[in-house]
């Protein structure tokens, strides 16, 4: 899950680069364009893995950082995955995106975790598109 060729195909491109330890940074990149980055709160794997999330932006108005927790539990023979996006500022950007991306990239990572495929990279983009119109 946090392998960077990995999640690149699971995240819709966007490739994240870490050595996972506690305190070490993250980044995700697109193309080579910074994302989003952060520091690692909690690294106690299979368990848990925590994370501070700020977006990489120009300009004066940065939204405060928030926090991102995945906590795996095995049930028998499958795994329960919780992913928790809290500290968000209300109304801010990083809430809408948040709130329409985080079902994708799950969706993106069951699917290829079950069959072998992602889903397609096109369909985050028309996602934005459609959440821009609406």
């Amino acid at each position: 899950m946090t392998d960077s060729d990995f999640t690149e195909r699971y995240w819709f491109g966007n490739r994240v680069t870490s050595d996972w330890t506690v305190g070490s940074t993250y980044r995700f990149a697109k193309e080579g364009k910074p994302g989003v980055e952060g520091k690692v709160l909690v690294s106690d794997p299979p368990k848990k893995l925590s994370y501070s999330w700020d977006l990489v932006k120009e300009g004066t108005y940065r939204e405060r950082t928030s926090r991102v927790t995945f906590d795996l539990e095995p049930h028998g023979d499958v795994v329960k995955l919780t992913v928790t996006h809290d500290d968000l500022d209300e109304g801010g950007k990083t809430l809408r995106d948040v709130s329409g991306g985080w079902p994708l990239v799950m969706a993106s990572l069951k699917s290829l975790l079950e069959t072998g495929r992602e889903l397609p990279h096109d369909l985050a983009a028309q996602a934005r598109k459609e959440q821009a119109c609406a």
